[in-house]
């Protein structure tokens, strides 16, 4: 069973169990490093989670948490970003990701918002077959380098007034 949770920062300490876990496995996939947050004191993790305009998602699948994803207002006028979404490695296959972006999703628009927009790094499949089967498609022709000069990203948006999926879930 998922179950969804809106987090504050008197959830610190689940949101730091499943960001350390995330930002360990996939390092490659996030701009804060595991090296950035391991000694953040409760005030930082309280602080990131309070921070004005952020929705911070968690779901629990079994009871046990599953993934975590965030919503952002972007600069740009209408638009909101999907960050720091990660599914744990058990949790997977399991409709977790699909969760998440549906909760960040109705969030952005709910709060006006017409485009969700993220970055994913280029050869995460896995990540970029769940977000396109969640209506996200690339909006960027060809992937500026990272900020290490050797990763890539690639933005895909998706138009918050269709569908939540291409596909059944």
């Amino acid at each position: 069973m998922l179950e969804v949770r809106v987090l504050t920062g008197d959830d610190w300490k689940l949101w730091r169990e499943v960001r350390l876990a995330a930002l360990s496995e996939a390092p490659y996939a996030y701009g804060s490093t595991y090296a950035d947050w391991v000694d953040a004191d409760e005030q930082q993790w309280r602080d990131r989670l309070d921070a004005p305009g952020f929705r911070n998602v968690l779901v629990l699948l079994d009871g046990s948490p599953a993934g975590i994803a965030t919503g952002i207002p972007s600069d740009e006028p209408g638009v909101a970003e999907l960050i720091s979404m990660y599914v744990c490695p058990a949790a997977r296959g399991h409709g977790v990701g699909d969760r998440l972006i549906d909760e960040v999703a109705a969030a952005a628009a709910a709060a006006g918002a017409h485009t969700l927009r993220l970055n994913v790094t280029q050869g995460n499949a896995h990540a970029g077959n769940l977000y396109a089967r969640n209506g996200f498609h690339d909006v960027t022709p060809s992937p500026a380098p990272g900020t290490n000069g050797v990763q890539y990203e690639r933005t895909m948006a998706r138009r918050l007034d269709r569908a939540a999926r291409s596909t059944p879930a």
